[in-house]
């Protein structure tokens, strides 16, 4: 299983850069940030830096979107950073929960990302594409060899659908072992009916780690409280769903939409950050399900379960007051013990 650490570019960068070199050397072979451009820094030049400063880790934006950037711009941006490092970049793309809500836009449709990862990939690695007007455009300076995979982040059964048929990774950002076995396969079984190797699509698994030296409620408690914030980015995705679907549908299980009942609106000026008071609905349940918490040991057991489910990533949101020791804890204990 390949381990990612997932930061949000607040300032300074170079804490940014410190940290992801720390997870490479703890073991990490991925490094993502959040992409939203009015509430954190430019990823795209911190991403230049991290892959000055790192050897070997893969770096790429959990998530960009459609919206914010014209796509021969992201294209030729990864395929920049491809062209100076080595083919050491993912496009992670979704529809653009804060980057387009916070900019008075709404998220993008999944027609859109459908033909904007085309586009992307296809001018990422040095092929022709037509950006929709008629007019097709080739980059001439790419050099043969690019390579941009470009992996989806979905939850409803029509981006799970489209992220089997057309991506080249799925990225699930929650670790319920219930929700994953069924999105998972949901994301494979459209593989597999699009004609294509199940295994051609990578499975990510992103979610908040706390480790914790015993499994007291106090401990826990305090872990807890650490992680609550992701109860409430993932309800924002969810209410999404909620509002197409319904509260109760056969479409989407209602473990995953019946926590958000209690939610009562979101300011994404507290978005992805401890102690966000939009957060006090997610329960203690969905905490322990959506994320990794309690001791070492335990997180190596929820990581073998994921792996058996057929996760080939676990990315690790580190927003909390323990930063630095979650990676080394990682680095020393669980990722060794995960890989045997």
């Amino acid at each position: 299983m390949d381990f990612g650490l997932v930061l949000q570019t607040d300032p300074p960068a170079s804490g940014v850069v410190e940290l992801m070199k720390r997870a490479e050397g703890q073991g990490f072979t991925y490094g993502w940030t959040f992409d939203s451009a009015v509430l954190w820094q430019e990823p795209f030049v911190i991403y230049s830096q991290i892959l000055a400063q790192t050897e070997r880790m893969i770096i790429g934006p959990m998530v960009t979107n459609p919206g914010t950037r014209t796509w021969e711009v992201t294209a030729s941006t990864f395929a920049t950073l491809n062209d100076m490092f080595g083919n050491r970049t993912v496009c992670g793309i979704g529809r653009g929960d804060s980057a387009m809500r916070v900019a008075g836009r709404k998220p993008n449709t999944l027609a859109r990302i459908e033909e904007a990862m085309h586009v992307i990939r296809e001018l990422g690695e040095g092929r022709e594409a037509d950006l929709g007007s008629g007019t097709a455009i080739k980059f001439p300076w790419i050099r043969e060899g690019a390579q941009l995979p470009v992996w989806m982040a979905a939850y409803g059964p029509k981006a799970l659908a489209m992220t089997g048929e057309k991506a080249d990774g799925f990225i699930l950002q929650l670790a319920d072992l219930y929700l994953t076995e069924w999105m998972v396969k949901t994301v494979k079984d459209a593989a597999v009916a699009a004609g294509r190797n199940q295994e051609d699509v990578k499975i990510c698994v992103a979610a908040p780690a706390y480790v914790t030296e015993d499994d007291s409620p106090e401990a826990l408690a305090h872990a807890r409280d650490q992680c609550r914030w992701f109860g409430g980015m993932v309800g924002n995705h969810v209410a999404d769903l909620v509002s197409k679907y319904g509260q109760s549908s056969s479409m989407v299980p209602e473990e995953l939409t019946d926590y958000i009942k209690a939610r009562q609106g979101y300011d994404y000026s507290h978005h992805g950050r401890t102690g966000n008071p939009d957060t006090a609905f997610v329960p203690d349940e969905i905490v322990d399900r959506f994320c990794l918490i309690g001791t070492a040991e335990q997180h190596i057991e929820k990581l073998n379960a994921l792996k058996a489910l057929g996760v080939d990533q676990f990315a690790l949101y580190n927003m909390q007051d323990a930063k630095e020791s979650t990676i080394d804890v990682y680095g020393t204990t669980v990722i060794p013990a995960v890989n045997g």
